[in-house]
């Protein structure tokens, strides 16, 4: 019988917390072995299952990722950049997957995350869908195959108790596009425009993020050119399917040598 990965969730709780609680329990190849929220949540000390309001189910709520992470294969992280360091800095001495959907990370964060990398393996992304990654390759080739007489604009809506913006998937497919012109996206992005802004720089990648209602998720990166336009746009309609992707990484990172991942490592996309 084929070993089952032991996953634990953080932040287990929250809206994507359950989700992947959900995921983990729907999965045969997976089991629910720890669980955290943060320190003086209502939650912490409880049973997992009473508190939710249903049967026991033996995983007590933890405060110190230590406590959840000790026995775990892998953790899904969908909470705080405060959070996520700490969870790495135990993931890394547990020598754990650690699946990483936090957004908002900073430059500090990203060199925390290399560091704790040399010593288990990373797998992040700002969206753990298919279709999302499927996107993201499309952009990188469509940006290297066009000059910069096409601007490329990215934009974004989600629902209106999102916190960051950009979001992090909008960001991720403005890297794509950089790359695929062999530029750093953080010397050619413009993540707002407001006022006399002047003409649009030649080359640069523009940002619009909107915020409304129940949105889950729409994506558009628009390649626009003097009398065309090429525009590639995802939608997503169930947070089900992060959640889901986010559990096939964990699977996928269970065994895997220490390093940085991505979704495109997971589903064999990577170029």
């Amino acid at each position: 019988m084929t070993e089952q990965t032991k996953i634990a969730v953080m932040g287990i709780s929250g809206r994507m917390g359950q989700m992947l609680l959900r995921a983990v329990d729907e999965a045969p190849k997976a089991s629910l072995i720890g669980a955290t929220e943060h320190p003086g949540h209502a939650w912490i000390g409880q049973d997992l299952g009473e508190a939710m309001g249903m049967a026991p189910r033996g995983i007590i709520v933890q405060d110190a990722p230590l406590e959840a992470l000790q026995h775990a294969h892998a953790l899904l992280d969908f909470t705080t950049p405060e959070a996520t360091m700490a969870n790495a800095e135990i993931a890394a001495q547990v020598r754990a997957a650690h699946v990483i959907g936090t957004t908002g990370l900073s430059e500090e964060n990203l060199a925390f995350l290399e560091a704790a990398s040399r010593h288990a393996p990373i797998i992040r992304s700002g969206n753990f869908s298919l279709g999302v990654n499927l996107l993201t390759v499309l952009t990188r080739k469509i940006a290297a195959a066009l000059d910069e007489d096409f601007d490329i604009e990215v934009v974004e809506m989600h629902h209106r108790h999102k916190v960051d913006a950009p979001s992090g998937t909008a960001l991720m497919l403005g890297e794509a596009a950089a790359g695929g012109r062999g530029r750093d996206l953080s010397e050619i992005r413009d993540l707002a425009r407001e006022g006399i802004t002047g003409e649009r720089q030649a080359g640069h990648i523009g940002f619009a993020a909107l915020r409304g209602g129940d949105v889950v998720g729409e994506h558009e990166v628009i390649f626009a050119g003097a009398g065309e336009r090429i525009s590639l746009k995802h939608i997503a309609s169930d947070r089900m399917l992060f959640a889901r992707g986010a559990l096939k990484a964990a699977l996928w990172g269970h065994g895997q040598k220490p390093g940085q991942y991505s979704m495109l490592d997971v589903l064999g996309m990577q170029a």
